[in-house]
């Protein structure tokens, strides 16, 4: 009878539940859904990381390639992220283009690693002007239910946590290339960015982590973006605005949060080490 109701009412069944201080999933409205790391699981991948917050699951695999620095930054390699949210993760999806969604979030991501200076795309040119490495970044939303921005960054910076890229050698007098089969070098990571979404209701109601349904009939959301120092991305698209004091408890909760997404990364990286050294 309640999955009938949910599903004739969707609105008042939200509304039911939020009127008696809880979500349908039973959660309190500034509690998370609970988060687990999988690094290194993709063989054919540089580096790769599945990240699930809830039952919202995004993969990251990152193939590393030789190319000819940008022409306006010599200097500089780059990363091209590309998000993906196939009919399979969601019915919401149609075969075809990528979504406006799908877009945005790329975009979204793109704005993150510059803002947050995760990477020093320094360190990514072999020889200014003639060679440095892209970094494409392809990530699969396989089932989606909300918070997919934090669960894209979450797979990214895991995955970006762990590449390690062969040596290269380039002769500028000849332009041969010579690449190390042996020598492994690890990118350095100088922040790892932790995205956090809210969504917003009525009376400046906040409700953290929101799920797909929640995601849909709110009336605005709102994303936090931090590494350890600052916040370096704030992503809200329209909708009601927020109170100062809404956007206060917001960023405090996502200070937490962040923490322990990085703990959660650590943890995993760890104990992928010590697995591959068996």
């Amino acid at each position: 009878m309640d999955s009938q109701y949910k599903t004739i009412h969707p609105v008042k069944y939200l509304q039911d539940h939020l009127a008696q201080n809880v979500r349908p999933d039973g959660r309190q409205f500034l509690s998370f859904r609970s988060i687990s790391v999988n690094i290194s699981s993709i063989t054919h991948a540089d580096s790769s990381a599945i990240f699930k917050i809830g039952s919202t699951t995004v993969v990251c695999g990152i193939k590393a390639e030789l190319a000819t620095p940008r022409t306006e930054s010599p200097e500089y390699g780059y990363i091209v992220p590309n998000v993906e949210l196939h009919p399979l993760c969601s019915p919401k999806f149609r075969p075809g283009p990528p979504s406006d969604q799908a877009q945005i979030i790329s975009n979204l991501i793109n704005n993150i690693l510059i803002n947050s200076a995760a990477i020093d795309l320094k360190d990514l040119c072999i020889c200014k002007g003639k060679l440095a490495w892209v970094l494409y970044c392809d990530l699969l939303c396989i089932n989606y239910d909300g918070s997919a921005i934090d669960a894209c960054v979450g797979a990214l910076t895991a995955a970006l946590n762990t590449l390690t890229l062969p040596e290269v050698n380039y002769n500028i007098e000849t332009g041969n290339i010579s690449i190390s089969s042996v020598k492994k070098i690890k990118l350095p990571i100088k922040a790892l960015p932790v995205s956090v979404t809210f969504a917003i209701f009525d009376n400046q109601l906040l409700i953290a982590d929101p799920t797909d349904e929640e995601e849909s009939l709110s009336l605005g959301k709102l994303t936090v973006v931090l590494n350890k120092e600052k916040i370096c991305c704030i992503h809200k698209p329209g909708g009601i605005p927020i109170s100062q004091d809404m956007f206060l408890k917001s960023l405090t909760k996502s200070k937490k949060r962040a923490e322990s997404v990085r703990s959660l990364i650590n943890i995993a990286m760890v104990s992928t080490e010590e697995e591959m050294k068996k």
